[in-house]
């Protein structure tokens, strides 16, 4: 059984670590806040360009533009994917890195020819640890998710995707359901597409609107196109953003309801040791007193 002293050191140390992780937890709970009013002050902006792109696709069902290409004439061996995975900067969020890499991982095994694009230092220390080849890296984007960094990261796979280094690409994200519940996804940003709508809704929409493009179809889309994919990275970098705090709010609470639960344990085994401890003393006491009656006992016969 442990002494007192290392009892009280050990509790001493957990409410130390109480202290970090409710820290923890208020910050995470801020930066979710700001995060989801970051999201709410410009995703009007970008609904109104993809309602725009959904108009002009159903006039236009079968535009030609070199964003909606998907080089079907190409070999499956041959098609290159790029992926972008993003992570956080740190960990003690639950699992929120490891099935973000994990889904990643899988993308990779199934794909042919990809290139890697990380965002977040976890996700790059792990494959740069398993030798993977990453193609680029976007530093402080996973804590700082602003519409440049997002712009950053669309124009790097556009440019590549139009010139022809990449046939596919895939964003690798943690979205988020509602406040407590989050899934990993995989979407494609391009090459574009759309989904069909039945004759009836089509015919409908397409009576109760009248559409203009100057100067012309391509131009519009070619204008419109790369907001939208920005629009759109720049939404998964505050999803997962919003993901990670509040990952890392429900690992903090449960740390800390473990660290009560540890407390409340450690409390019992002090009152049991401080009072076997009393119990010692008082018997140390007593048999004290009983040998010194005894002592004196002895004395009075010798007198």
């Amino acid at each position: 059984m442990a002494n007192i002293r290392e009892i009280k050191s050990r509790i001493q140390s957990i409410q130390d670590t109480m202290k970090i992780t409710n820290a923890m937890y208020m910050i995470s709970q801020t930066k979710l806040r700001k995060a989801k009013r970051s999201l709410d002050e410009t995703e009007e902006y970008f609904i109104t360009l993809q309602n725009m792109m959904d108009r002009i696709l159903r006039h236009l069902p079968d535009v030609e533009n070199k964003y909606f290409d998907k080089r079907p004439k190409k070999a499956p061996s041959e098609r290159v994917t790029g992926i972008i995975a993003v992570t956080a900067d740190k960990g003690l969020a639950g699992a929120y890195n490891h099935n973000v890499i994990r889904l990643a991982e899988r993308e990779l095994s199934q794909r042919g020819k990809c290139r890697l694009f990380i965002v977040g230092e976890v996700g790059r220390r792990y494959f740069a640890n398993k030798g993977v080849e990453i193609a680029e890296e976007f530093k402080y984007t996973a804590q700082n998710p602003t519409l440049h960094r997002a712009r950053i990261i669309s124009e790097t796979v556009i440019d590549e995707f139009l010139r022809g280094e990449l046939d596919e690409v895939y964003i690798i994200y943690t979205g988020m359901r509602n406040g407590m519940v989050s899934d990993n996804e995989s979407v494609k940003l391009l090459p574009m597409g759309f989904e069909a709508e039945n004759d009836v809704m089509k015919a409908a929409h397409m009576a109760s609107e009248k559409l203009k493009l100057v100067p012309g179809p391509d131009e519009v889309i070619n204008n419109i196109v790369p907001d939208i994919i920005s629009g759109y990275v720049y939404s998964t970098l505050v999803e997962a953003f919003c993901a990670e705090q509040s990952a890392r709010m429900l690992a903090m609470e449960s740390a800390n309801n473990n660290a009560g639960s540890m407390i409340h344990d450690l409390s019992i085994e002090y009152n049991r040791v401080r009072q076997a401890l009393i119990t010692q003393e008082i018997t140390e006491v007593i048999a004290g007193a009983k040998a010194q009656k005894k002592k004196k006992a002895r004395k009075v016969q010798e007198a």
